[in-house]
């Protein structure tokens, strides 16, 4: 299913959801993000930007990733920040929020989160969260889950965002 970009402006940015044409951005605010993390080397920089892309490829025309890209007001063709969503089924489960009621599976992980760094610190990477939490509850998803590097953990607590009790496995 592919997607018509829908357009939100908000503090100086413009919003709109990405395409299939939009793969390289996408790809290189994922390679960019693990970077600035510290979590990759040289030698892995273009391998992940081709696996991204084509996965992402597959993933936007069925709906299983959705992305967000946010560009300066008057400036549609510089993209400086995005965020996306991949969404998984999960087996049904409690919910804790004003009541105990049952959610049905519906979850997605926000991905890819990032803002160039000189348009950092002014609003961009709150536009495009934003924009998430209203699809999540456009689309009626369950749970939304992200995993916070620490620059970012302030905004999503600011956002509604709680810790967790999640834990991790890391293979052998």
């Amino acid at each position: 299913m592919i997607r018509t970009a829908r357009v939100e402006r908000s503090e100086g940015f413009v919003v709109r959801t990405a395409t299939v044409a939009d793969v390289e951005i996408v790809a290189h605010h994922r390679v960019a993000m693990f970077r600035d993390m510290g979590r990759t080397t040289p030698d892995v920089v273009e391998p992940l930007r081709a696996a991204t892309m084509a996965a992402l490829r597959e993933m936007l025309p069925r709906g299983e990733y959705v992305g967000w890209l946010a560009s300066p007001a008057g400036e549609p063709a510089r993209i400086v920040s995005g965020a996306g969503a991949q969404l998984r089924r999960v087996l049904p489960f409690p919910t804790r929020t004003a009541h105990i009621d049952l959610a049905l599976g519906a979850e997605a992980i926000v991905l890819n989160v990032y803002t160039e760094p000189e348009y950092r610190r002014r609003g961009a990477a709150r536009v495009v969260m934003e924009a998430v939490l209203a699809w999540a509850r456009d689309a009626r998803i369950d749970r939304l889950v992200l995993h916070a590097a620490p620059d970012g953990r302030h905004l999503y607590e600011s956002l509604g965002f709680v810790g967790t009790n999640e834990m991790r496995w890391q293979g052998e």
